[in-house]
């Protein structure tokens, strides 16, 4: 095997697959990364077993052939390597790496191809097409409502179904919820609803351009991405996902209007001084005003005053202003709702005017 290309287009390619191995400690073929030269196309693949990862890119090859290398140090090479062209070359169980017009010469010692473990597929005609710019912003609406807590591993992940030919993603840590549903150009094949691991939609919102479409395929236990000249493959979570339109609130009685930015600035600077365990900040609901105070004890008191378009009795809410922030970080309309009906039970957050998207939050203790 012999070919040549670019440095920065093969490191950008090495640092994802990096990205999907990097929790293997142990040196094996796992910890290496294929690379296949054939037809003036580099290939390059990587798995854990779970995520599998492959791309091409152009490259000039005088000998066709495939490898594998340790790809933490053949990343840590390629980094240290100046711009412009490089050569790589098999000889015997290395593979030799030679930037052109420079005298750098490594050698990184390598596993046959063969032996590297075949990727999941799945037919072609499996597929279904969504906008880039929509299942972004699905993943943007949902991945921060993921639980982390392990012994709910079926809360570890979005949930993804068909609803009656829309798209819908939903995640839930138990204390909060996060929901978006999208109307598809494309018409969606029906398949059973699924757990998408977090790690395979990270790498989606990264990796993708933003701009044609995703090909996405749902297996029996395999969740399958195909953009841009990627292909991504992932296993999916096991289990069976809370009935989550139980926690939708039917009706709520009360709703305030307030500009984002401002509502956003002010969770900032109140939240200096919380108390760092629970997190907590009070909203108080008075007619037109809404004011926000933390405490940390021993430390101090923050109070922020805002005006608001509300008309009911004075309330007020204690919750945890993460739950607030982060869907606040991912909404970009000048105005947003917060609905509710009692302190104690479940609050809304939505845009003004409202869209297909949703966040539920669940109110702390008032002490």
């Amino acid at each position: 095997m012999k070919f040549t290309c670019e440095k920065n287009t093969i490191q950008k390619e090495i640092s994802v697959a990096q990205e999907i191995i990097s929790t293997r400690n142990a040196l094996s073929i796992l910890s290496n990364v294929l690379l296949i030269a054939e037809n003036n196309t580099l290939t390059i693949k990587a798995t854990d077993l779970k995520v599998g990862f492959e791309t091409q890119i152009p490259a000039d090859i005088a000998e066709e052939g495939s490898t594998t290398v340790f790809c933490d140090k053949f990343l840590g090479i390629l980094r240290s390597l100046p711009d412009g062209d490089i050569e790589f070359s098999q000889d015997n169980n290395r593979l030799l790496i030679q930037p052109l017009f420079k005298k750098i010469n490594f050698q990184l010692k390598s596993i046959a191809g063969e032996k590297f473990p075949e990727l999941q597929e799945i037919s072609e005609d499996q597929y279904f097409e969504v906008s880039q710019k929509d299942i972004i912003e699905m993943v943007s609406q949902t991945i921060f409502a993921v639980s982390d807590d392990e012994t709910r591993y079926f809360m570890n992940g979005v949930y993804m179904e068909n609803q009656e030919g829309s798209l819908s993603m939903v995640a839930t840590d138990g204390r909060r919820l996060s929901f978006i549903s999208k109307s598809l150009e494309n018409q969606i094949p029906a398949f059973d609803p699924v757990i998408i691991p977090p790690k395979v939609l990270h790498l989606l919102r990264k990796l993708s351009s933003g701009e044609g479409n995703v090909k996405i395929a749902v297996g029996e236990k395999n969740l399958f991405l195909q953009f841009d000249s990627q292909k991504i493959s992932s296993s999916l979570i096991e289990g069976q996902f809370p009935n989550y339109k139980r926690v939708i609130p039917e009706q709520q009685k009360y709703e305030a209007t307030i500009k984002r930015d401002l509502f956003e600035e002010a969770l900032k600077r109140v939240s200096l001084l919380v108390e760092q365990k629970s997190r907590r900040i009070y909203l108080n609901l008075s007619e037109g005003t809404l004011t926000l105070t933390s405490e940390e004890s021993e430390i101090g008191v923050a109070k922020e005053e805002l005006e608001c378009a509300y008309q009911g009795p004075d309330i007020t809410i204690a919750l945890n202003y993460l739950y607030l922030t982060e869907p606040l970080r991912v909404m970009d309309e000048e105005e947003i709702l917060i609905r509710f009906s009692e302190p104690n039970k479940a609050i809304s957050l939505l845009s003004n005017p409202e869209k297909e998207f949703f966040h539920i939050v669940m109110p702390m203790q008032l002490d």
